[in-house]
Parts: C-alpha cells; structure tokens; sequence
C-alpha cells in the first residue's frame, strides 16, 4: 500500500500514487518486453513516445480494477503492461494516419523516423500485446482484449470513412468514438476485474464505467482542440480543425449554422479549403452556436454515467479514487 496522497493531488496523481509499486513493475516490464535483439529501432520507436509521458490512465485501471477486489501481482501488471503496448501502437498508426507532427508535447514518432518504422512498430507492439495476454492464462482475458483490438481499428477505419462529411450525426460519432477510445478504457477496466476473480455483474460494471469514462475523456479532448492549450492535450491546438475531423463540437455547430456558417464549414471541413484565420473563425462559431458549452454538457453526462456504474462495487479508497477521476476527466474542460 502506498503512502497517503497529499490532498493537492489531482485524481490521476493520487491514483498513481496509490498504484506506485505495480505501476514500476508495469514499467520494468514494458521496457523488458520492447526491446528486440534484431530490430534496436523498435525500442527507440516505443520509447521515444512510452517515455514522453501521459497520465498511463488506461494501465492505471487495470490496476486498479484489479485492486477493488483485493488482487495484484504478476497477471495485473502483465494486463496492464498489455493495454499500454495497445496504446502505444494505435498512437503509432493514429500518428501516420493523421499525418501527426506532435504528440505528448514533442515530434510524433513518424516525424521523427518515418511512416513505415511507426507502422512496423505498431505491429510488433501489438503482437507483444498478444503475447502478453497469453501469459495470464485466461481466455476470457483474451476475448475481452482481442475484441478491444478489433473494435479500435474499426472505429478508426469507420472515423476514414465518414471523414469531412458534414451529414456526418452524433450517432456515427458516438460509434467512431467507443471504438478509437472508450473501447480500450472499457476492456482495461474489465479486464482486471476478471483476473481479480470478479463475478460477471462486477466485471460489466467495470466495463460501462470504462467505456462512459472513454467517451467523456474523448469528448473533452475533442473540445479541447478547439478551447483548449497545447501543453494540456498533448498536441497543437486546432489539429482536429486541420485535419477536417467531424468532432462533436463541429456537428454540434454545423447544426445550428446560418447560411454563411454553413458555407464556412463546407469550404474548410469538406472541401479543405482553408485559409489563414479560419481556425480562430470556427471558434468564434462553435462559441456563438453554443456548441463549446453544449459539448462540455455532453461529457458531464457521460462522466456522471461512469460513476454511476460504480455504485454496487466495493467501497473504498480505490472506488472513491475512480469517481474522483471521472469528475476530474470532465474538469479538463472547464
């Protein structure tokens, strides 16, 4: 048990704290499992982006999911150490796709090495996933994980498909957001309750506290994109705007556009065509139409969702720990 958080902390710091010890084990084991005695890119590749940073949100709560029913040692850490490597390769690919320049605050992998390291990378960060899943010796772990895997590269190829088409709705976005995101936040959850030896009601709960936890985190960082500072997500301002993705800020403005809003979206989200301003225009736009306040609404709700799924868990410091989380996912976008 770790030392008692001060009460300046934020969430994920306390929680962090809390999980100090197998969080070094999750650590030592990523750094052990990376590296490749014929390829030394591909440690440089993951390290490069494992060592930048992040709050490890999604190891966290496999840890701690493990935690709320009194389990740790090596199949919690190896679980979380298999949701990080998750991560880090669709960061990998996310960066090419997107053609990235910037990720956690410094040049994304493919900017710094090229497109086919990151996508190479990517796979092998996958395959010692897969890997490590097997280690524990579940099969349940391996479905939940392997159809994670799944989901998150068909929300990222479905997020292509419907990529700067203004007809785009909140549904479709909802359905690219649970795969690219919330999946991977639901699978960690639930994926350390079973190696807890949680029963099925306790394992679904963790896996809707994950996925509403994943959607509200998603939503705040789209609307950050717009409203927020470059060193509190990670990435340039405005990135989503050049990249013409059809976040809920936008959908929620372009349903509320005039004339020559609607005109303004056309120009720079569907056809590309944008223009020194522009980005500073679309803020003053999702300002006017409300859509800012109205998405931070949006993830309030589904913050409230997750904490909700907590109710018929353990009560305690950790469960306290992960209500606290889900408020604070919500305060990034205050």
């Amino acid at each position: 048990m770790s030392p008692e958080s001060p009460p300046s902390m934020s969430p994920p710091e306390r929680l962090a704290a809390h999980l100090a010890e197998d969080m070094a084990r999750v650590a030592a084991l990523i750094r052990a499992r990376m590296s490749s005695e014929h390829a030394p890119r591909i440690p440089e590749v993951t390290a490069h982006l494992i060592e930048a940073g992040g709050k490890r949100l999604r190891p966290m709560l496999t840890l701690a999911a493990a935690r709320l029913f009194g389990a740790s040692g090596a199949n919690p850490v190896r679980l979380a150490a298999t949701v990080e490597f998750i991560h880090t390769a669709t960061l990998l690919h996310d960066d090419v796709v997107d053609e990235s320049r910037r990720r956690r605050g410094r040049p994304s992998a493919n900017l710094l090495w090229d497109n086919k390291s990151s996508v190479l990378v990517g796979d092998f960060l996958f395959a010692r996933s897969f890997q490590l899943m097997v280690e524990t010796g579940s099969l349940r772990v391996l479905d939940i994980l392997a159809d994670a895997a799944a989901t998150i590269a068909e929300g990222e190829v479905l997020q292509l498909t419907v990529a700067h088409d203004l007809a785009i709705d909140e549904a479709t976005y909802l359905k690219v957001v649970r795969g690219k995101t919330a999946a991977l936040f639901a699978a960690a959850c639930e994926a350390g309750a079973v190696v807890a030896g949680a029963g099925a009601a306790e394992q679904q709960a963790l896996a809707a506290y994950g996925d509403a936890l994943g959607i509200a985190f998603q939503i705040v960082d789209d609307r950050l994109d717009y409203a927020g500072a470059a060193a509190v997500i990670g990435k340039n301002v405005g990135d989503d705007f050049a990249e013409r993705k059809l976040t809920l800020p936008v959908i929620r403005a372009v349903a509320a556009a005039s004339p020559d809003e609607r005109a303004f979206w056309e120009r720079t989200i569907a056809r590309g065509d944008q223009r020194p301003g522009d980005l500073e225009t679309a803020g003053a736009i999702l300002a006017r139409t409300g859509a800012l306040a109205a998405t931070a609404a949006e993830a309030a709700i589904w913050a409230g969702r997750a904490r909700a799924a907590l109710a018929g868990l353990p009560a305690g410091e950790v469960r306290e720990m992960l209500d606290a989380l889900a408020g604070y996912v919500v305060a990034r976008a205050a």
